[in-house]
């Protein structure tokens, strides 16, 4: 068996589909039960997972509750509304607003309640996905604001930091370029993921961009996180074009404010060149 840092963040338990022709009743879509691994832990506690994997999860729901070839996802947003716990997990996806050249859908994560109560949500997720059409003629040369970034051939591993649990950090090859976990400033680094996010499936591009992406606010932390805590409640992504390859490259910085909220933003690159961007709104208080 490999080690707990390589296994799948999720494997699937079981899936069940209901349509409005069968219960009419009831909203269309799918439920989704899956059992997280030790591979989706945060850094600070082990029975906590980062929100790269559910978000690498979510953005899975939405492409397969979509299910066409002839769209794109242009824009997804993630709301992160508790701590989402190793171990199972609910999964709800449905097509919130179905069209011709663009679509709508959401998903819902939840975590078992306590005793017997209903299972509570810990994260949204909608995701627009427009239509495919060539705009080659007319697709514009990303400029200053999206600065080629250095391969990741050219970045440095560094070792996770003292105190720091594996997990979800240990799950990616990551690649530095400039900064660190434990430097505050500017950041740019690559990310591949070492494993995938179900069990038995090849990750999509924008599933390995998803899980990648989250950590725009680790990559670019202003403040010493051994005296302030900036978590983020949200992340959102906009993409240009569909990512390519199992290199997610992330551009990023972040700003604090003056009353207790901040901005982590970054520029997301595949091998080939910028693809979008990623923004997180910050909660911000010292430890």
């Amino acid at each position: 068996m490999s080690s707990p840092a390589l296994d799948p963040y999720f494997t699937v338990l079981d899936v069940d589909t209901t349509s409005a022709d069968d219960a009419p009743a009831v909203e269309s879509g799918t439920l989704t039960r899956v059992e997280a691994s030790g591979s989706t832990a945060g850094p600070w506690f082990a029975d906590a997972q980062h929100m790269g994997p559910p978000s690498a999860l979510l953005v899975r729901a939405l492409e397969r509750e979509s299910g066409r070839d002839d769209v794109r996802l242009a824009r997804v947003t993630v709301e992160v509304l508790g701590k989402v716990p190793v171990g199972p997990l609910e999964l709800r996806s449905h097509v919130a607003r179905r069209g011709r050249t663009i679509e709508l859908v959401a998903a819902e994560l939840a975590a078992p309640g306590s005793g017997s109560g209903a299972p509570r949500a810990v994260a949204r997720a909608s995701g627009w996905f427009h239509g495919v059409l060539d705009t080659a003629g007319v697709a514009t040369v990303p400029g200053s604001a999206m600065p080629a970034l250095p391969g990741p051939d050219e970045g440095v591993r560094r070792d996770i930091p003292e105190g720091w649990l594996p997990g979800y950090l240990t799950s990616v090859d990551w690649r530095w370029i400039e900064g660190g976990l434990d430097e505050t400033g500017p950041g740019r680094a690559w990310g591949r993921l070492l494993t995938q996010v179900v069990a038995g499936e090849e990750p999509s591009p924008a599933q390995r961009l998803a899980a990648v992406a989250d950590s725009t606010n680790g990559c670019a932390s202003r403040l010493d996180l051994r005296s302030w805590l900036f978590v983020n409640t949200d992340l959102t992504l906009h993409l240009h074009r569909a990512p390519r390859g199992e290199w997610t490259g992330l551009d990023a910085d972040s700003v604090i404010g003056p009353e207790g909220t901040g901005t982590a933003y970054s520029v997301l690159h595949d091998e080939t060149g910028p693809v979008g961007r990623a923004a997180q709104a910050l909660t911000v208080r010292p430890r």
